[in-house]
């Protein structure tokens, strides 16, 4: 009989934080910078140029979180019938957290022990495990950690369905997600819709990211004879499968670099992944043919890719993932029409296939065993009616509201109807004016009064740059020009549009009302832009003064010092912070570096040794690395009074190797 139930969970977990006040007004370094190999299609380098954002604005980064774990009771919503029982995370995008085969009791994806963020996100905090289901743009969805409205609903034959729904920020576009297990069924259904309510085209960006056990005998079979490799050298070539360079790469602990491969499915060809054991048994995933795309996402085995595991929960638990998604690579945007919908049904369950076909050397009969094994566990032809008949109740208003998402979509509704435009969402994707939190609180007044509020809050920061807003506005001020605020956030929605000289002068003209730290660290970015760093420093110690305790603030500071070559002048300034903001990771480290240019070994070397950890150190970043390798290089030089050069550094790297605590890369380890 299946079910549908809200639960907890217990596990050890650390604190999401606060979010970073700042905004975001510069993009972090793009891991997926591309070169191309000759024979990549001349669509997909279109769809790869395509529809690029400035920064993640209007949301916040989620950059506040620890390393500190404690037990704690996440909101979850379990789906369950007599084969299969689904849990997903309320408060952290929709999670598909475990998938649990209850006749064999093996969970057909990794469940993380723990629920530790880490910085692989748009909006930094990320966190390993399950199935994420990632909309609007190039990397993880902006939900990752955020909640998401889930809904109960019928189907039409009465079958529980939890609704998964949001209003998505960046494209200004309302998703949903119903899962159902019906009664008896083998496979987790999931429809997916996307809504353009727009009159205008949109780009548009969809993967399902599924995480599953990795090992020795874990096999990854896909229905594909090439595959775009893209690793982190930054360069896109077309490889065969399974096998290049001597290595069947179908299997990922023979790999020792992380490394994507995007698969090329013929157009006809049923679109499914599967991963699985040695006996044959793991996961698969399949959908209708709208889903085109399929992912293997590998660490590798180097002493790098181990760590950034065990970094993301605890040792012994390797992973790899399998993904689908709308293009044939994570490198794409496309073309959503205006006015259109998109769907899909996504299925998954336990394949069971014969392990001496999988894992033989004939890569047809691996592949068609498994294609086989599909069809009789989930016929194409079925999963093509199931999609028709999900459609059937896709706009069913929801019997109940079971957990609450943001705020932000209940706002979009009151603004469209004061403008008396069309709605941006069906009937069955309920935005109650319940989500209001104070994030939303002065957008709300600026509509309904026609006045920002004179103020900022810190606690609970909120941006916009959807254009109405920022006519609104523009209007509020016309009106009365003596408003900080306004001019604050108005210089915010400039700078997204590129509009620089007119973001500064919303910017000076909020610190001419009124002293402010928020105005002063924009000028500040705008500084940096423009290669000024003197003038960067110069703000961004103004806005320091004024807000003493913001780590995020003092590490922007910390890092412009060192841009300006101010070694000295950072490190009078440390002895003035207090014990939280000086104790920091991020903090430290800026400190190391500025003492490795003074030639302050000791800082270096206290740094190391008391294993200071960056809590939110960026996927793919080397600068633990570098740190590491200077420091012994600049100690050798000074010890035997030699120049520092390539042969001292290759010494260096054989008798100073980089210890597992400190070494994140992703290219070389």
């Amino acid at each position: 009989m299946s079910s549908l139930r809200l639960d907890t969970l217990s596990i050890m977990a650390a604190d999401l934080g606060p979010e970073n006040p700042l905004p975001p007004l510069l993009n972090e370094r793009e891991l997926h910078e591309v070169s191309y190999a000759e024979g990549v299609p001349q669509e997909m380098l279109e769809q790869i140029a395509y529809g690029h954002l400035p920064n993640i604005l209007p949301y916040t980064l989620q950059d506040g979180y620890t390393r500190n774990r404690y037990e704690q009771k996440l909101k979850v919503a379990v789906l369950e019938n007599e084969t299969l029982k689904a849990t997903f995370l309320l408060n952290y995008g929709g999670r598909l957290w475990s998938l649990l085969h209850k006749p064999s009791g093996r969970d057909l994806v990794t469940v993380n022990p723990v629920f530790q963020p880490a910085n692989l996100a748009l909006r930094n905090a990320w966190f390993s495990g399950g199935v994420e289901w990632n909309i609007g743009t190039i990397g993880h969805t902006p939900f990752t950690c955020s909640a998401m409205f889930a809904a109960r609903v019928s189907a039409s034959d009465g079958t529980p369905v939890l609704r998964l729904y949001e209003w998505e920020r960046i494209r200004q576009v309302s998703y949903q997600l119903d899962f159902y297990l019906p009664d008896g069924s083998d496979m987790l259904y999931v429809h997916a819709r996307i809504i353009n309510p727009h009159e205008h085209e949109l780009a548009m960006y969809w993967w399902s990211n599924i995480a599953v056990p990795e090992s020795e005998d874990t096999r990854v079979v896909v229905p594909a004879e090439k595959t775009y490799r893209f690793a982190y050298h930054k360069e896109l070539t077309i490889v065969p499968v399974p096998e290049f360079d001597g290595e069947d790469r179908t299997y990922t602990t023979v790999s020792k670099r992380a490394v994507d491969y995007f698969f090329h499915l013929e157009d006809g060809q049923r679109r499914w992944i599967s991963a699985v054991d040695g006996a044959g048994k793991g996961l698969v995933q399949t959908s209708t043919d709208l889903l085109k795309g399929r992912k293997l996402f590998l660490w590798g085995t180097g002493q790098g890719g181990k760590h950034w595991q065990d970094f993301l929960s605890e040792p012994g638990y390797p992973y790899l993932e399998i993904q689908a998604g709308l293009a044939r690579t994570q490198l794409e945007h496309l073309k959503m029409p205006a006015q259109t919908e998109w769907d899909w049904l996504e299925a998954y369950g336990l394949m069971e296939a014969d392990p001496g076909k999988i894992h033989g050397d004939d890569w047809a009969q691996s592949r068609a065993e498994v294609e086989n094994r599909l069809e009789r566990l989930l016929p194409r032809e079925a999963m093509n009616a199931e999609l028709e008949n999900a459609r059937s109740w896709q706009d069913t208003v929801p019997e109940e509201i079971m957990h609450q998402g943001s705020g932000w979509g209940y706002l979009e509704e009151k603004r469209r109807e004061k403008a008396h435009e069309k709605a941006f969402a069906p009937n069955g994707l309920i935005f109650p004016e319940t989500s209001l939190t104070s994030q939303q609180t002065p957008w709300l007044e600026l509509l309904e009064t026609g006045t920002y509020p004179k103020t900022f809050d810190e606690a609970n920061p909120s941006f916009m740059v959807q254009n109405e807003w920022q006519t609104m506005l523009e209007s509020s001020l016309e009106q009365n020009d003596e408003n900080w605020a306004a001019h604050l956030q108005l210089g915010i929605m400039q700078a997204y549009n590129g509009e620089t000289d007119k973001s500064r002068f919303s910017w000076e003209s909020s610190l001419r009302q009124q002293e402010n730290a928020w105005a002063h660290r924009n000028l500040a970015v705008l500084a940096s832009q423009e290669e000024k760093p003197d003038i960067a420093v110069d703000h961004l110690k103004k806005a320091h003064a004024l807000k003493p305790q913001l780590i995020p603030l003092a590490i922007e500071l910390g890092n412009a010092m060192l841009k300006d070559g101010n070694n000295k002048g950072w490190f009078e300034l440390c002895q003035t912070l207090t014990s939280k903001v000086k104790n920091h990771g991020r903090i430290r480290f800026i400190e190391a570096q500025a003492a490795l240019r003074e030639k302050e070994l000791a800082i270096v070397e206290k740094f190391f040794a008391d294993n200071v950890v960056i809590a939110d150190l960026r996927e793919g970043a080397t600068q633990l690395t570098d740190l590491w390798y200077d420091y012994h290089s600049v100690k050798l030089s000074q010890e035997e009074g030699i120049a520092i050069d390539d042969a001292l550094r290759q010494r260096v790297e054989k008798e100073f190797p980089i210890p597992e605590q400190f070494d994140f890369r992703m290219l070389e380890s």
